[in-house]
């Protein structure tokens, strides 16, 4: 099940980045505020691990990763590709 991030895009919000996969992640939108309503869900409970990430958007063939202010996106996008590619 695991997933290639083919790109990471900035979005017009600076807390906000995009990887677009190499495949279908979801049919319809799935928005995760939190990581208690993450629980129950294989990918997104695994990207809440990743420390500064604060909600999460699955859609189509990608993820919309949005980060708490001051969390750092090398750290974040090392970290969230990792993730993809394991599940």
């Amino acid at each position: 099940m695991a997933f290639n991030v083919r790109e990471i895009q900035p979005t017009p919000n600076p807390n906000a980045m995009k990887y677009v996969l190499d495949r279908a992640i979801s049919d319809q939108p799935i928005s995760f505020f939190n990581a208690s309503s993450a629980q129950g869900h294989p990918v997104a409970a695994h990207l809440f691990a990743v420390p500064g990430v604060s909600s999460l958007l699955l859609l189509g063939d990608f993820v919309t990763v949005n980060k708490v202010p001051g969390a750092k996106w090398s750290e974040i996008n090392t970290q969230v590709k990792r993730v993809l590619s394991s599940i």
